[in-house]
């Protein structure tokens, strides 16, 4: 995989994905075109089980969007990015296996949204966040508005949305924006170890699980019940299954083939 400004390391069923643009990485069209195009190809390699996705250097994971492109841009050319931004972040969101963000710095504006769309967040204890947007007379157009209040609730989305305020990492995980806060040097370790930890457990299931929690939150209650009855069943009849209750009445552990 060779790419501009985007790296990948695949590793013991772990890919490694890394925006490779200093010092503070900002997506622009290029890099979007290129995560696109990398996830595409991990969501088919049945090499890799778990994706973490990170920023090169210390300072920032992503620092928001490229402001020198967006300014060159008229509303049709603007709409055109949004469009290829949405669309990367919804396909990472939905790639069928789970996605870590390892938030390594600052994480503002379009780099929230990036790792709002990831399954889980591991951030370190010196990053920073905001959805700064309203300074710049816009708002945020990657999904942030939609994705931060199902996990904040709407009265804590607004106010973060509407002042653009920084906060920190210790507001972030009390708030679950992140699902835990280690030192920096620690971070991407920390995310490939449980995503490591993820990748021995049965694809099919994960894949199942993903879907029923994804697809369910979009739903009412008596859909997403029947949305997981049907990943319920799907997981079932997988030869994992087989091979996960066999391994616990043989009091060992399972080897989990994706199948």
């Amino acid at each position: 995989m060779n790419y501009e400004f985007v790296n990948c390391e695949i590793e013991d069923k772990v890919a490694v994905v890394t925006i490779n643009r200093p010092p503070v990485n900002p997506l622009n069209t290029q890099i979007f075109k290129e995560l696109s195009s990398i996830f595409d190809e991990l969501d088919m390699d049945d090499s890799v089980n778990a994706i973490v996705i990170t920023g090169s250097g210390e300072k920032a994971f992503v620092a928001g969007a490229d402001l020198t492109e967006m300014a060159g841009l008229d509303l049709v050319g603007m709409m055109k990015m949004n469009k290829v931004s949405r669309a990367v972040f919804t396909k990472i969101e939905n790639v069928s296996k789970p996605v870590i963000a390892a938030i390594n710095g600052l994480a503002l504006g379009g780099g929230l949204e990036l790792a709002l769309s990831c399954d889980l967040r591991i951030s370190s204890e010196k990053a920073k966040f905001a959805f700064p947007e309203i300074g710049l007379g816009i708002i945020p157009g990657g999904g942030g508005t939609q994705r931060l209040q199902k996990i904040v609730g709407q009265g804590i989305a607004k106010e973060l949305l509407y002042f653009g305020d920084m906060f920190d990492a210790k507001r972030a995980l009390d708030l679950q924006i992140v699902n835990n806060v280690v030192p920096a040097d620690e971070v991407v370790s920390t995310a490939k170890e449980w995503a490591g930890r993820l990748a021995q457990k049965s694809a099919v299931a994960l894949q199942m699980l993903k879907l029923a929690v994804n697809t369910g939150s979009n739903v009412d209650v008596e859909s997403g019940l029947i949305i997981e009855t049907t990943c319920f069943g799907n997981a079932f009849s997988s030869e994992d299954r087989k091979e996960g209750m066999q391994a616990f009445v043989e009091k060992r552990k399972p080897i989990f083939l994706g199948k």
